[in-house]
């Protein structure tokens, strides 16, 4: 009764270190640590833990509180040099049987997977037929789907123009594993599936193994976890081209991959899209460098500098411009560079490139050729040397890694180099050659596809501005690598093109002295002239003119008249007062340019405003109160 049997950890792997699934390994070593363990039995100690760390430290905990471990070949005293040593010994003889039977199951994977017959569950699409060979899914509904996935890409150039291609329209799913294994499935289709179907290389025909592998990380926590990375095609162990029949060659599968690469906005592409700013993607500003954004602003496009809106990148020259002046400048030159006469001095330029890209490929390979026979070199010296002569083989040591490095870098440098931007090929110059202004000013010709006609000739574009001027500089690289710079006035904002002219401006400050605002509009009106946005003058827009230039208001007829305010507080009475009598006709008053009560007062008018407050019982002066008043 005193024998209790841990078997909560059954089916569940003790290789890795993290032990939070393990309840029945986290319960042993907690009453192990409270000295309620007197033994721990066992066929196997190594079986307690498959990590080395985890059972190391179970035993010390067990040397800690005297608890003995007990198997098949004896009783251990962890207190006992001996016996310590013997189980750590039987612990890494562990470790090594489960490295070698990994290795020897992955072994039999990888000799499988090369020879094209290892099985795993397939993408939609292919099934196993009764030899074990890949064929295409007879049913034609799911090969419909899928061919059309890849023609609507094709079309539209996206992974979101797939999807909405295929709105309404259902897709084929086949499920993996579980009860329903093997079983079709329908439903919507959504981007991230279509990006997986465009990025597996079985749908070109290819078998692939090891594309993907599990890594253990470190979470911050300190829990040890395994996260399923992509390798590149360069690292994949497997790659049998035109092993089963495809759906799309393999050209076609790296084409649609370049695509897809080049709409990824999160690594920084720019790909053409459907708005009217013909240089979007392609367009830099000159001051700091940053690509520009497009904006649209009472339905026209301009080319913003993103790095105005961040104050540690802007300049004094990132400013916005209009897109239509830049578009018809770059559209002009293309055109003209485009002409028949010019195929020729294009196509020599194209030469001229790839020449001089041969020559530097060629020192780069022989720069690597050397780095690589440095560091052969290098190694066999550190191999020759005697290990326990550690004053030699340290700098032997630092000689080679140096090599290496140096053959890194220059393994860098030519990759680099030997993948350019592509080029359009002599038929593609030839081509757009013919018919262009026709082809570019068809209905039928879309924006997008005049901004790929437009980068398929011309690299970027490049508009630097002054800080305070009003010239702008269109700087365009060509795919030739010839560069030419135009200057060109900036077009007028439209505070400018909606401003009322000086002259007119001038007019009415010379009429306001005896003209009221709206008189000044009928004479505006009268000579023939219009605001800013070309409307009638009438009194709002006369007032607006001389609020906004501090034109002064006429005073010839306002110095004879006071205002409310005035005539209270040269009378003693309150505001009320004057109200009342102008409301009910007892003082004229008129309305001035400003909307505000202008009163003629007059020493007449004074008098007898003063006679109707005598007379009146209601009206107190400011000498007056209801008590005195009273008791007069």
């Amino acid at each position: 009764e005193r024998v209790v049997v841990i078997d909560g950890d059954l089916g569940i792997s003790g290789r890795f270190s993290d032990t939070q699934a393990r309840e029945g390994y986290k319960r042993l070593v907690a009453r192990v640590c409270l000295g309620e363990v007197g033994a721990i039995f066992g066929l196997e100690v190594a079986r307690l833990a498959r990590s080395s760390a985890e059972l190391q430290r179970l035993l010390e905990f067990c040397a800690l509180t005297d608890t003995l471990v007990i198997d098949t070949d004896g009783i251990y005293d962890l207190q006992e040099f001996n016996d310590r040593l013997l189980l750590g010994l039987k612990a890494q003889m562990s470790e090594a049987e489960l490295h070698i039977i990994t290795a020897r199951l992955q072994g039999a994977k990888r000799a499988a997977a090369e020879r094209g017959e290892l099985r795993f569950p397939l993408a939609v699409g292919y099934l196993y037929d009764e030899q074990g060979d890949w064929i295409i899914d007879p049913d034609e509904e799911v090969r419909a789907a899928i061919a059309d996935l890849f023609c609507a890409f094709g079309q539209t150039g996206s992974a979101y123009g797939v999807v909405g291609a295929f709105t309404g329209r259902r897709f084929p799913k086949r499920v993996w594993g579980g009860a329903w294994g093997g079983e079709l499935r329908w439903g919507a289709l959504m981007h991230t599936r279509v990006v997986r179907i465009l990025q597996n290389p079985c749908y070109a025909g290819a078998y692939v193994f090891g594309r993907y592998r599990s890594r253990r990380i470190v979470r911050p926590d300190g829990t040890i976890t395994t996260k399923t990375v992509e390798l590149p095609r360069s690292e994949w162990p497997v790659l049998i081209q035109d092993h089963h029949p495809g759906y799309v060659s393999w050209e076609t599968y790296l084409a649609n991959e370049q695509r897809l690469a080049k709409n990824n906005t999160r690594a920084g592409q720019r790909p053409p899209r459907e708005g009217s700013a013909l240089c979007q993607g392609i367009v830099r500003c000159g001051s700091c460098g940053q690509s520009m954004s497009v904006r649209y602003r009472s339905g026209s496009a301009h080319y913003d500098c993103s790095a105005s809106r961040v104050n540690h990148l802007r300049t004094p020259a990132c400013r916005s411009v209009k897109a239509s002046v830049v578009d018809e400048l770059v559209v002009s030159r293309l055109l003209q560079a485009l002409a028949p006469e010019q195929i020729a001095l294009a196509l020599a330029a194209a030469d001229e490139v790839q020449a001089r890209r041969a020559r530097s490929s060629r020192a780069l390979e022989l720069r690597v050729e050397r780095a690589r026979y440095d560091a052969a070199r290098a190694e066999r010296a550190f191999h020759q040397c005697d290990p326990d002569n550690r004053l030699v083989a340290r700098s032997l040591e630092t000689r080679w890694e140096q090599t290496l490095r140096e053959l890194k870098d220059a393994l860098a440098e030519l990759a680099e180099h030997t993948t350019p931007a592509p080029e359009p090929s002599r038929e593609q110059i030839e081509a757009l050659a013919r018919d262009l202004p026709k082809l570019w000013a068809a209905k039928t010709t879309s924006e997008k596809d005049r901004k790929r006609l437009l980068r398929a000739v011309i690299a970027d574009v490049t508009i630097t501005s002054q800080p305070a001027g009003s010239e702008l500089q269109i700087g365009i690289r060509w795919r030739s690598g010839a560069a030419e710079q135009h200057p060109m006035p900036r077009p007028p904002s439209y505070n400018d093109t909606t401003r009322t002219p000086p002259e007119t401006i001038e007019l009415i400050a010379g009429l306001v002295a005896e003209h009221t605002n709206s008189e000044i509009a009928a004479e505006l009106n009268a000579a023939g002239l219009r605001t800013g946005r070309g409307l009638p003058f009438n009194a709002h827009a006369v007032r607006h003119i001389r609020r906004t230039h501090r034109i002064p208001t006429m005073t010839s007829r306002d110095d004879r008249d006071l205002t409310v305010n005035q005539v209270a507080e040269h009378l003693g009475v309150s505001r009320d007062a004057i109200y009342y009598w102008v409301r009910h006709g007892q003082l004229n008053a008129r309305r001035n340019d400003t909307n505000r009560l202008r009163i003629p007062f007059d020493p007449e008018v004074a008098q007898e405003c003063r006679k109707r407050i005598a007379n009146s019982s209601r009206i107190c002066t400011q000498t007056q109160t209801p008590a005195t008043r009273g008791a007069v």
